[in-house]
């Protein structure tokens, strides 16, 4: 598969979820993704952001449900899902930005470090 041609591939769980007639009235995380089109690891950003709202007041490393009616409240929400996507773009373009102006380099086939002043 060419790089101009990637699909994006679901799993089972994603389809059935998908595929559902109706919605749980709860959905924890992995589900809420699926449900918006977001990555996992984008949800607990958008839950610090407050533009997601867990159900109840879950401890910081507890399982979070979101409430399937304001889930699909967002999902037809352009302007939401436009903040949204805004937020999580300005997330990750400050993350890569503290890590390149560490200086640190990654290599994924070497254990030593790269200095950023002699690389090349």
């Amino acid at each position: 598969m060419s790089t101009g041609n990637k699909l994006k591939i679901m799993n089972n769980e994603q389809k059935e979820l998908l595929s559902l007639a109706r919605l749980p009235a709860r959905l924890n995380v992995v589900e809420t993704a699926v449900y918006l089109g977001f990555k996992q690891h984008d949800i607990p950003i958008l839950v610090a952001r407050g533009l997601l709202k867990p159900l109840g007041r879950p401890t910081p490393n507890s399982e979070k449900y979101f409430a399937r009616s304001k889930l699909v409240e967002a999902e037809n929400n352009e302007d939401w899902l436009s903040r949204a996507t805004a937020v999580l773009s300005q997330h990750w373009q400050a993350k890569n930005a503290r890590k390149k102006s560490s200086g640190v380099t990654i290599r994924l086939h070497s254990c030593a470090p790269v200095d950023a002043h002699t690389a090349g």
